[in-house]
């Protein structure tokens, strides 16, 4: 059922199987010993970054795949995107699966467009079954939107660490496990923020909306969830968006943000927190579909962020519009 901006499923499809990959910086991290796979190498045996994100993605579908005691031919269609232009990433990760693609470009929200529009096809009877997959890289990032590895550029402190990661949902139209009980698509929202190194203010105010809009439509407030997970605002994106939302009469004290969840501030590094899609795709992976399964949360909220700039545009003075989108997840007995 259509609510404005929001698809409310009257027939909840599930998450079958999911899988998170992380590269060496995301074992490290405080949800390493969850992560399905990592490798101690960032370049997983490839020539290029660009070519090892794409083997991120092959392992994350080969263990979803294993999990869910299926093979491709029991998959209609994937929905899947990255960062690399043109969603290389994905599209070469593809060539070699042989299964129906729809590429999407998100940005960092991609983990919950692809989520969400996998969870449509399959509640509507047009995939019995659909994956959703994402990821990201963090040298890939670096050499595309900002400078080259090597340059040796200083990271500002607002500025956030592009995941090394992948994540990878196998959903269908009746299951056990995860129910997706309804999405909200969101809007493109731009308060002017022009810095390249300052991501989370440029999409706290698009999840702000998205999130008012996904409670006024439902009819739910924020201590109906067990949590609210954003991804990724970072240090920065996330004070700002309980700023926001404070001052809407909605205070979020049951907040997490994906980008504070991957890494450990104190001891990696990564200035405001983690960033990419794989950010938010591997906690969701990793931690926040294993916790609705085992029932350690009922009902929760999934709202990936992304800053859709391009590597052209920023540096012709443009502003970067923000984006989120959100999904609705609950444990099985109680959806």
């Amino acid at each position: 059922m259509r609510k404005k901006d929001s698809i409310v499923f009257h027939c909840p499809p599930s998450v079958l199987a999911w899988a998170a990959v992380g590269g060496k910086k995301e074992a490290e991290g405080p949800l390493g010993n969850q992560l399905d796979a990592a490798t101690a190498d960032n370049t997983l045996g490839e020539t290029s970054w660009e070519t090892a994100e794409s083997d991120l993605q092959r392992r994350a579908v080969q263990l979803v795949l294993q999990k869910a005691a299926t093979g491709l031919a029991g998959v209609d269609l994937i929905f899947a995107g990255d960062l690399q232009a043109q969603c290389t990433a994905s599209a070469y990760t593809m060539r070699a699966l042989d299964v129906p693609f729809a590429g999407l470009y998100g940005a960092c929200s991609t983990m919950a467009e692809s989520l969400g529009m996998a969870a449509c096809f399959c509640a509507a009877g047009l995939a019995g079954k659909a994956m959703a997959l994402t990821s990201s890289h963090f040298c890939t990032a670096e050499r595309q939107f900002r400078t080259p590895l090597n340059y040796g550029g200083k990271r500002t402190p607002t500025a956030q660490w592009t995941a090394t990661a992948a994540g990878c949902c196998l959903l269908g139209a009746a299951g056990n496990g995860p129910r997706v009980n309804a999405v909200t698509f969101g809007r493109v929202r731009d308060y002017q923020v022009s810095d390249i190194n300052n991501m989370g203010a440029a999409m706290a105010p698009a999840a702000a909306q998205t999130l008012l809009n996904h409670m006024q439509a439902v009819g739910t407030t924020p201590a109906q969830y067990d949590s609210i997970y954003t991804g990724d605002l970072g240090q920065v994106g996330s004070a700002l968006l309980c700023e926001i939302l404070e001052r809407e009469g909605m205070p979020l004290p049951n907040h997490r943000d994906c980008g504070l969840m991957l890494y450990d501030r104190q001891n990696q590094q990564v200035k405001a927190g983690g960033s990419g899609c794989g950010c938010s795709a591997a906690v969701l992976c990793a931690h926040i579909l294993p916790g609705l399964a085992a029932g350690r949360e009922k009902r929760v909220l999934f709202v990936a962020t992304g800053a859709l700039m391009s590597q052209t545009l920023f540096l012709q003075g443009e502003s970067i519009p923000g984006i989120a989108h959100c999904v609705e997840l609950a444990c099985p007995e109680s959806s």
